[in-house]
């Protein structure tokens, strides 16, 4: 499945729910399904920076794809990660990297997180861009 074929379904998913409350508890739900992070990369060095919680994230490089794992000490934050490892996981470099994110401003995401989580998922997705440019750099 494509990025924006995953961004589709995502926005198709939420467009399901009516209400701020429906909305979050989805969000909650996506980080109980987020694959599971090896401790070791429960450090500093794989945390992201701009997010008020504390958000690991790790890029794993397999047969030209990246797959990424995440974890956070927050739910609503788990969620949010949750669902960009959904989006943008088993993906190349170049997909990631050059990824319309639409499914953001689609979904509402900006207009129910509060500031700090708003300016935490664009972190987030800096961050991921940010490991795609480095691995679509060292091909």
């Amino acid at each position: 499945m494509t990025i924006k074929e995953k961004s589709d379904q995502l926005v198709e998913e939420f467009g399901y729910f009516d209400s701020l409350e429906d909305k979050y508890s989805y969000i909650i739900d996506l980080g109980k399904s987020l694959p599971v992070i090896d401790d070791k990369y429960k450090t500093p060095e794989y945390t992201i920076k701009g997010c008020q919680s504390q958000v690991w994230l790790h890029a794993d490089y397999q047969k030209g794809k990246i797959i990424f794992t995440a974890d956070s000490d927050a739910i609503i934050t788990k969620g949010i990660i949750a669902m960009l490892v959904k989006v943008f996981s088993d993906a190349t470099p170049d997909e990631i990297y050059d990824a319309d994110l639409d499914f953001i401003d689609k979904i509402g995401l900006k207009e129910f997180l509060s500031p700090t989580r708003s300016n935490g998922l664009m972190s987030m997705v800096k961050q991921m861009k940010m490991y795609a440019y480095a691995l679509r750099q060292g091909k």
